[in-house]
Protein backbone atom coordinates (compact mmCIF):
# COMPACT_ATOMS: atom_id res chain seq x y z
CA UNK A 1 0.00 0.00 0.00
CA UNK A 2 1.08 3.48 -0.68
CA UNK A 3 0.80 6.49 0.85
CA UNK A 4 -1.28 9.03 -1.17
CA UNK A 5 0.86 11.41 -3.21
CA UNK A 6 -0.08 15.21 -3.75
CA UNK A 7 -1.26 16.50 -7.31
CA UNK A 8 -2.45 20.09 -6.29
CA UNK A 9 -2.17 22.82 -3.84
CA UNK A 10 -3.01 26.05 -3.37
CA UNK A 11 -2.61 26.30 0.46
CA UNK A 12 -6.43 25.98 0.54
CA UNK A 13 -7.83 23.53 -2.14
CA UNK A 14 -5.61 20.12 -2.79
CA UNK A 15 -5.81 17.30 -4.39
CA UNK A 16 -4.67 13.98 -3.78
CA UNK A 17 -4.26 10.86 -6.07
CA UNK A 18 -4.53 6.99 -4.04
CA UNK A 19 -2.69 4.09 -6.08
CA UNK A 20 -1.75 0.66 -5.64
CA UNK A 21 -4.38 -0.10 -2.88
CA UNK A 22 -5.20 -3.82 -4.16
CA UNK A 23 -3.36 -6.83 -2.54
CA UNK A 24 -3.28 -9.97 -4.86
CA UNK A 25 -5.24 -10.13 -8.48
CA UNK A 26 -8.16 -7.50 -8.15
CA UNK A 27 -7.33 -4.52 -10.64
CA UNK A 28 -5.30 -1.65 -9.37
CA UNK A 29 -7.74 1.34 -9.27
CA UNK A 30 -6.75 4.92 -8.95
CA UNK A 31 -8.92 6.61 -6.40
CA UNK A 32 -8.87 10.52 -5.39
CA UNK A 33 -9.51 13.10 -2.65
CA UNK A 34 -10.45 16.92 -3.27
CA UNK A 35 -9.98 19.05 -0.34
CA UNK A 36 -11.47 22.96 -0.16
CA UNK A 37 -11.20 24.16 3.16
CA UNK A 38 -13.17 22.05 5.25
CA UNK A 39 -15.09 20.04 2.57
CA UNK A 40 -13.94 16.80 1.10
CA UNK A 41 -14.91 14.52 -0.85
CA UNK A 42 -13.69 11.51 -2.88
CA UNK A 43 -14.07 10.34 -6.74
CA UNK A 44 -14.53 6.74 -7.81
CA UNK A 45 -13.44 5.01 -4.16
CA UNK A 46 -13.83 1.30 -5.29
CA UNK A 47 -14.86 -1.63 -3.56
CA UNK A 48 -14.00 -3.61 -0.92
CA UNK A 49 -10.67 -4.56 -1.97
CA UNK A 50 -9.88 -0.68 -1.64
CA UNK A 51 -12.49 0.49 1.40
CA UNK A 52 -10.21 -0.39 4.78
CA UNK A 53 -6.75 1.00 2.83
CA UNK A 54 -8.34 4.40 1.46
CA UNK A 55 -10.33 4.80 4.85
CA UNK A 56 -6.96 4.63 6.17
CA UNK A 57 -5.01 7.01 4.43
CA UNK A 58 -7.91 9.44 4.49
CA UNK A 59 -8.51 9.18 8.51
CA UNK A 60 -4.92 10.42 9.07
CA UNK A 61 -5.45 13.56 7.41
CA UNK A 62 -10.00 13.99 8.02
CA UNK A 63 -12.07 13.69 9.94
CA UNK A 64 -14.15 10.36 8.09
CA UNK A 65 -17.65 11.15 9.20
CA UNK A 66 -17.16 14.52 7.96
CA UNK A 67 -16.75 13.35 4.27
CA UNK A 68 -19.48 15.63 2.07
CA UNK A 69 -19.29 14.16 -1.12
CA UNK A 70 -18.70 10.62 -2.80
CA UNK A 71 -18.37 11.17 -6.83
CA UNK A 72 -19.45 7.73 -8.63
CA UNK A 73 -18.99 8.14 -12.56
CA UNK A 74 -20.18 5.18 -13.49
CA UNK A 75 -21.71 1.98 -11.64
CA UNK A 76 -19.00 -0.58 -11.81
CA UNK A 77 -17.75 -2.72 -8.62
CA UNK A 78 -14.31 -1.10 -8.78
CA UNK A 79 -16.14 2.31 -8.71
CA UNK A 80 -18.46 2.34 -5.89
CA UNK A 81 -19.42 -1.33 -5.24
CA UNK A 82 -18.29 0.05 -1.27
CA UNK A 83 -21.59 2.61 -1.17
CA UNK A 84 -22.88 0.96 1.85
CA UNK A 85 -19.74 1.66 4.31
CA UNK A 86 -19.06 5.04 3.22
CA UNK A 87 -23.45 5.63 3.60
CA UNK A 88 -22.37 4.27 7.14
CA UNK A 89 -19.19 5.66 8.27
CA UNK A 90 -19.75 8.77 7.13
CA UNK A 91 -22.28 11.69 6.47
CA UNK A 92 -21.55 11.68 2.61
CA UNK A 93 -23.84 12.50 -0.43
CA UNK A 94 -23.27 10.18 -3.28
CA UNK A 95 -22.77 12.06 -6.50
CA UNK A 96 -23.45 9.77 -9.81
CA UNK A 97 -25.38 9.25 -13.27
CA UNK A 98 -29.52 9.70 -13.16
CA UNK A 99 -29.09 6.53 -14.56
CA UNK A 100 -27.60 4.54 -12.48
CA UNK A 101 -28.95 6.53 -9.20
CA UNK A 102 -31.71 4.16 -9.27
CA UNK A 103 -29.58 1.51 -9.46
CA UNK A 104 -26.77 1.90 -6.64
CA UNK A 105 -29.20 1.42 -3.66
CA UNK A 106 -29.02 -2.45 -4.33
CA UNK A 107 -25.10 -1.82 -3.22
CA UNK A 108 -27.07 -0.74 -0.33
CA UNK A 109 -30.08 -2.46 0.69
CA UNK A 110 -29.23 -1.12 4.48
CA UNK A 111 -30.12 2.00 4.38
CA UNK A 112 -33.34 1.13 1.41
CA UNK A 113 -35.61 1.16 5.05
CA UNK A 114 -34.59 4.08 6.87
CA UNK A 115 -32.12 4.31 9.29
CA UNK A 116 -29.99 6.57 11.47
CA UNK A 117 -27.98 7.22 8.59
CA UNK A 118 -31.09 8.14 6.46
CA UNK A 119 -32.86 6.49 3.69
CA UNK A 120 -30.29 6.28 0.66
CA UNK A 121 -32.63 7.47 -1.88
CA UNK A 122 -31.98 10.65 0.55
CA UNK A 123 -28.59 11.59 0.34
CA UNK A 124 -28.28 10.22 -3.49
CA UNK A 125 -27.69 12.96 -5.63
CA UNK A 126 -28.58 12.46 -8.99
CA UNK A 127 -27.23 13.73 -12.40
CA UNK A 128 -29.41 14.68 -15.07
CA UNK A 129 -27.45 13.48 -18.56
CA UNK A 130 -26.55 17.06 -19.66
CA UNK A 131 -24.43 17.24 -16.82
CA UNK A 132 -24.39 19.84 -13.39
CA UNK A 133 -21.86 21.88 -11.28
CA UNK A 134 -21.94 20.65 -7.42
CA UNK A 135 -21.25 23.44 -4.32
CA UNK A 136 -18.01 22.45 -3.38
CA UNK A 137 -15.82 24.66 -0.78
CA UNK A 138 -15.32 28.64 -2.32
CA UNK A 139 -16.52 27.50 -5.99
CA UNK A 140 -17.82 24.12 -7.68
CA UNK A 141 -17.13 20.77 -9.34
CA UNK A 142 -18.62 20.32 -12.94
CA UNK A 143 -19.84 16.75 -13.46
CA UNK A 144 -19.58 16.56 -16.89
CA UNK A 145 -21.48 14.48 -19.45
CA UNK A 146 -19.61 11.06 -20.72
CA UNK A 147 -22.00 8.95 -22.14
CA UNK A 148 -21.01 5.50 -23.13
CA UNK A 149 -17.82 6.08 -22.09
CA UNK A 150 -17.71 3.32 -21.28
CA UNK A 151 -21.01 3.24 -19.43
CA UNK A 152 -24.45 4.24 -20.83
CA UNK A 153 -24.56 6.51 -17.77
CA UNK A 154 -21.31 7.99 -17.39
CA UNK A 155 -20.30 11.29 -16.01
CA UNK A 156 -16.81 12.92 -15.52
CA UNK A 157 -15.57 15.62 -13.19
CA UNK A 158 -13.96 18.57 -13.76
CA UNK A 159 -11.98 20.04 -10.54
CA UNK A 160 -11.52 24.37 -12.51
CA UNK A 161 -9.01 25.37 -9.44
CA UNK A 162 -6.74 22.35 -9.93
CA UNK A 163 -7.84 22.32 -14.02
CA UNK A 164 -7.67 18.85 -13.15
CA UNK A 165 -10.34 16.56 -15.34
CA UNK A 166 -11.62 13.11 -13.17
CA UNK A 167 -11.90 10.99 -16.35
CA UNK A 168 -12.86 7.60 -15.25
CA UNK A 169 -12.29 4.77 -18.17
CA UNK A 170 -11.35 7.21 -20.56
CA UNK A 171 -7.86 6.94 -21.08
CA UNK A 172 -7.27 4.16 -18.78
CA UNK A 173 -4.42 1.86 -18.89
CA UNK A 174 -3.39 -1.91 -18.01
CA UNK A 175 -0.60 -3.94 -16.88
CA UNK A 176 1.32 -0.61 -15.67
CA UNK A 177 0.33 0.07 -12.13
CA UNK A 178 4.28 0.50 -10.83
CA UNK A 179 4.96 2.50 -13.81
CA UNK A 180 5.40 6.79 -13.07
CA UNK A 181 2.06 8.74 -12.26
CA UNK A 182 2.69 10.49 -15.33
CA UNK A 183 3.10 9.52 -18.59
CA UNK A 184 6.10 10.31 -19.77
CA UNK A 185 6.07 8.99 -23.75
CA UNK A 186 3.00 9.21 -25.40
CA UNK A 187 4.09 6.79 -28.28
CA UNK A 188 5.66 4.27 -25.92
CA UNK A 189 2.27 4.45 -23.70
CA UNK A 190 -0.41 3.77 -26.49
CA UNK A 191 -0.01 -0.44 -27.04
CA UNK A 192 -1.01 0.04 -23.18
CA UNK A 193 -4.18 1.76 -23.72
CA UNK A 194 -5.07 0.44 -27.20
CA UNK A 195 -6.82 -2.99 -26.22
CA UNK A 196 -8.45 -1.44 -23.33
CA UNK A 197 -10.13 1.23 -25.14
CA UNK A 198 -11.36 -1.01 -28.60
CA UNK A 199 -13.13 -2.85 -26.07
CA UNK A 200 -14.68 -0.86 -23.58
CA UNK A 201 -15.33 2.86 -25.24
CA UNK A 202 -18.88 2.95 -27.52
CA UNK A 203 -16.71 4.53 -30.98
CA UNK A 204 -14.59 7.18 -32.46
CA UNK A 205 -17.60 8.88 -33.04
CA UNK A 206 -18.77 8.98 -29.16
CA UNK A 207 -14.85 9.50 -28.35
CA UNK A 208 -14.26 12.33 -30.95
CA UNK A 209 -17.92 13.95 -29.28
CA UNK A 210 -15.96 13.93 -26.30
CA UNK A 211 -12.59 14.94 -27.09
CA UNK A 212 -14.20 18.46 -28.83
CA UNK A 213 -15.72 19.02 -25.51
CA UNK A 214 -12.78 18.37 -23.10
CA UNK A 215 -11.23 20.95 -25.61
CA UNK A 216 -13.16 23.74 -24.14
CA UNK A 217 -11.69 23.04 -21.14
CA UNK A 218 -8.72 24.43 -19.48
CA UNK A 219 -7.20 21.28 -17.85
CA UNK A 220 -3.80 20.55 -17.11
CA UNK A 221 -4.28 17.09 -15.99
CA UNK A 222 -6.43 14.25 -17.31
CA UNK A 223 -6.44 11.79 -14.63
CA UNK A 224 -8.01 8.64 -15.30
CA UNK A 225 -9.27 5.27 -13.15
CA UNK A 226 -6.25 3.15 -14.30
CA UNK A 227 -2.90 3.68 -14.66
CA UNK A 228 -0.84 6.92 -15.04
CA UNK A 229 -2.14 10.61 -15.90
CA UNK A 230 -1.87 12.75 -18.98
CA UNK A 231 -0.01 16.43 -17.78
CA UNK A 232 0.50 19.54 -19.71
CA UNK A 233 -1.12 20.49 -22.82
CA UNK A 234 1.20 18.42 -25.43
CA UNK A 235 0.52 15.21 -23.76
CA UNK A 236 -3.55 15.92 -23.53
CA UNK A 237 -3.51 16.73 -27.03
CA UNK A 238 -1.72 14.13 -27.78
CA UNK A 239 -4.35 11.91 -25.98
CA UNK A 240 -7.28 13.62 -27.49
CA UNK A 241 -6.38 13.77 -30.90
CA UNK A 242 -5.61 9.67 -30.71
CA UNK A 243 -8.92 9.11 -29.13
CA UNK A 244 -10.93 10.45 -31.76
CA UNK A 245 -9.49 9.11 -34.85
CA UNK A 246 -9.62 5.59 -33.35
CA UNK A 247 -11.93 2.83 -34.29
CA UNK A 248 -13.37 1.18 -31.01
CA UNK A 249 -16.36 -0.50 -29.67
CA UNK A 250 -19.09 -1.22 -32.18
CA UNK A 251 -16.96 0.44 -35.59
CA UNK A 252 -15.24 -3.17 -35.01
CA UNK A 253 -18.14 -5.26 -34.87
CA UNK A 254 -19.00 -7.38 -37.74
CA UNK A 255 -21.28 -10.81 -38.66
CA UNK A 256 -18.41 -12.52 -37.32
CA UNK A 257 -19.09 -11.44 -34.10
CA UNK A 258 -22.31 -13.03 -33.74
CA UNK A 259 -22.13 -16.26 -33.99
CA UNK A 260 -23.90 -19.17 -32.80
CA UNK A 261 -21.40 -21.23 -30.63
CA UNK A 262 -20.26 -24.32 -31.79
Amino acid sequence: MTEPHLLFSDGVHECYIFNNLVEGQGVQANQFLIVDGRDYALIDPGGDLTYNPLALEVSKKFELKQLKYVFASHQDPDIISSLDRWLLHTDCQVITSRLWSRFLPHLASGFVNKSLQGHVFDRIIAVPDEGMKIPFGNGDISCLPAHFLHSVGNIQFYDPVSKILFSGDMGASMGNEKDALVVSDFTEHIPKMLGFHRRYMCSRKISALWANMVRKLDVEIIAPQHGPMFKGKENINLFLDWISQLECGIDLMTEQNYQLPL
